[in-house]
């Protein structure tokens, strides 16, 4: 390779006509500086803010992974805040169509397609966002069966809590008659077992919903009062329902992991996994103690359930869990299996 300073020494030696001559020939055999090979990049949606701390927890440690592991041939390009498609539950089937190559979301938005990744949403079956990865973890092979993508990640998200704002919940009759929204149909059972009237909707409408008084209540993990500052519409937070996670999913097209190379394929297992897995539950983990923190600085009231209370609560969701639990998934496989 011809150093710097010595293609100075050739410039002051060759006339103009000769010196791009030199120049051609230079780079033909490999005598400049030779440029490295343009990385492959891969696009990745997701429809929250960049501040929303999956993007840090998974979002940009999976690109960074595989920049690193890859040596910077294949790289993503992070699309924040619905750049790519702003509807919550449209992620997976614009994903289908190629609109992105990766694209977060969570399978309760479209439930009847992920029966067995939502089965993690039983009150009472995972402890917390860490316990409820694990399990998913565990199920991994029946659970990437449901998907027609390549699955990066599932993960799931700290226990639920209960977000009022008119009427503060001590027990279980105060959620009688109460208009309560939840993550996914896969939920209300659960939530009209207790008296009350459950809907479902994406979490892109609830501050709103909330605060106009469409809904009286918010069944969501605590990470999301400081994502979606649901501290400003809440008066009071009912922190220990009985446990309930939501699972979440990072995927990438099919068509866009048959077209990678074996190589490829090879980095992109090494981003991703159970290692990546664990890391959204942790995220979340550390998120739902934030935000409840944030919900108390911002002079919401914390209400925690006696033992003798919480057990009312689940009590009266067994038959709706015992129901589920007879439900069959999918052919030999029921949800209490």
């Amino acid at each position: 390779m011809i150093k710097k300073t010595n293609l100075i020494a050739i410039r002051r030696q060759l006339p103009k006509g000769l010196l791009v001559v030199a120049v051609v020939i230079g780079t033909a055999f490999g005598l400049t500086n030779v440029m490295p090979a343009e990385a492959k990049e891969l696009k990745l949606s997701f429809f929250m803010s960049p501040k929303h701390p999956m993007n840090k927890a998974v979002f940009k440690r999976f690109a960074n992974d595989l920049k690193q592991v890859s040596g910077g041939k294949l790289t993503v390009k992070l699309f924040p805040g619905g750049t790519l498609n702003a509807a919550p539950p449209q992620q997976y089937s614009r994903l289908l169509e190629g609109v992105a190559d990766i694209s977060f979301g969570l399978p309760g938005y479209t439930g009847q397609l992920f029966p067995v990744t939502n089965t993690i949403t039983v009150p009472g079956l995972a402890k917390n966002s860490i316990d409820g990865t694990k399990r998913l973890i565990r199920a991994r092979e029946l659970i990437e069966a449901e998907y027609d993508a390549k699955v990066l990640a599932v993960w799931a998200n700290e226990t639920k809590v209960l977000i009022t704002k008119s009427k503060p919940v001590h027990r279980l009759e105060d959620v009688n008659g109460m208009t309560i929204r939840v993550t996914s149909a896969q939920d209300v059972p659960y939530i009209e077992a207790l008296g009350a009237s459950a809907v479902a909707q994406p979490v892109n409408v609830i501050h709103q919903n909330l605060t106009n008084g469409t809904i009286d209540a918010i069944h969501i993990g605590s990470s999301a009062i400081g994502s979606f500052k649901l501290w400003e519409p809440a008066n009071y937070i009912t922190v220990n329902m009985p446990p309930s996670v939501s699972a979440f999913f990072l995927l990438m097209n099919k068509d866009v992991w048959h077209g990678l190379s074996m190589k490829e394929k090879g980095w992109v297992d090494q981003a991703s996994g159970p290692n990546l897995w664990l890391a959204g539950g942790k995220g979340y983990d550390a998120a739902g103690k934030r935000g409840l923190k944030i919900a108390a600085g911002k002079g919401v009231k914390l209400i925690t359930l006696p033992d003798t209370e919480v057990k009312r609560f689940q009590d009266a969701m067994t038959p709706a869990i015992e129901t589920y639990k007879n439900t069959s998934l999918r052919s030999g496989l029921t949800g209490g299996q």
